[in-house]
């Protein structure tokens, strides 16, 4: 237990070393160590003055937050990275969503390997203002499960934060997993000294998704971070007309594919149709959706970004919404959505953070 730190061999739920409870709580029932924690020296953690003067050529620093799982909030974190790097911003993005690390993925950095200078662990860049770090790039088999308990988790983000020489940093942009647990705790407790600007939260439209982001927004005001605001993703299917495949039901209740026969209609009828876009609402918004719930609450509703094949693809193949016009239905709403963040915060995009 050098420096503080949590053992491998301690409850999911250990106070830690240093906490005034260590040894004492009831989760330090039948722990190897309870006698050693509830007697050894009480202090603050050296770890800690390591990770400030580490932050602090960090300017600001932003947590992409969810309810749950599979709202698109590790594309969201992604896209968010992209787009202040392309407004000139020196940005790192840091995956603490250890067993579900999929941004190696979406910035185009699978197969990359993490490598060590003096000065520390040295970030995987996209481009030369963007820096990607994530236990991705440790694993061996991108398919082996991280199967880890929350101290071990605690202990790697720690060190992301103490290690990783990140340099001057405009923007520190953390994708955490979903939900309430360890590893939102301690990224706040280890960052708190250094200061957060606030936390995105990202959601779908549906209750069953509201239902959670609720209890994240309570998460953020008892442990103190600013809720920037929300953001609605796959708001409807949005796409345009002219990427839609059109059938017909068969009398045996088969689809027969009438994509071309449309689409010669249309060229040759209504040749202005080609230039709509389709949209269809995929989940239920009888309720409100999170404006209302924004709304309810009394926080920032960011806005709506529209389900997009296109901006899914783009997530797929490692690449920017924004580096071309493909994504004609989702890169407008983000980056209306990135704005108002930037704006929230008094960032100009013109003279940098």
């Amino acid at each position: 237990m050098e420096n503080g730190e949590i053992p491998e061999n301690a409850p999911e739920h250990c106070p830690g070393p240093q906490s005034e409870t260590a040894g004492k709580s009831d989760s330090c029932k039948g722990c190897p160590n309870q006698e050693i924690c509830a007697t050894a020296p009480k202090g603050p953690d050296p770890d800690l003055v390591a990770i400030v003067e580490r932050m602090a050529t960090v300017k600001h620093k932003i947590l992409v937050l969810s309810g749950k799982g599979g709202v698109g909030k590790s594309t969201f974190s992604a896209q968010l990275a992209f787009a202040l790097a392309a407004m000139d911003f020196q940005v790192g993005l840091l995956d603490i969503d250890i067993c579900g690390p999929s941004i190696p993925k979406m910035l185009g950095l699978e197969g990359q390997e993490i490598h060590q200078s003096n000065i520390g662990w040295i970030p995987i860049y996209v481009e030369s203002n963007l820096g990607v770090m994530s236990i991705g790039f440790m694993l061996p088999n991108p398919d082996e499960a991280v199967i880890w308990r929350g101290p071990r988790k605690n202990a790697l983000i720690k060190q992301f934060l103490r290690d990783v020489d990140w340099g001057e940093l405009d923007f520190l942009v953390v994708d955490a997993p979903p939900g309430t647990s360890d590893e939102h705790i301690s990224i706040v407790q280890l960052l708190q000294e250094t200061g957060i600007d606030g936390a995105v939260i990202v959601t779908t439209p549906q209750q069953v998704s509201l239902i959670d982001v609720r209890k994240e927004v309570s998460f953020c005001k008892k442990v103190g971070v600013e809720v920037l605001g929300v953001v609605e993703n796959m708001s409807g299917l949005s796409q345009p007309l002219s990427d839609l495949k059109f059938t017909r039901m068969t009398e045996t209740g088969e689809q027969k594919d009438m994509t071309e026969w449309a689409m010669s209609y249309m060229r040759e009828n209504a040749p202005e149709m080609l230039n709509l876009i389709a949209c269809s609402e995929v989940f239920d918004t009888s309720g409100g959706g999170a404006a209302k719930m924004c709304n309810d609450m009394g926080i920032s509703f960011l806005g709506k970004v529209p389900l997009d094949p296109q901006l899914c693809k783009a997530a797929e193949e490692g690449r920017s919404c924004f580096s071309d016009d493909k994504c004609q239905a989702s890169a407008p709403a983000l980056k209306m959505i990135i704005e108002k963040i930037l704006a929230q915060k008094n960032i100009s995009t013109e003279n940098g953070a």
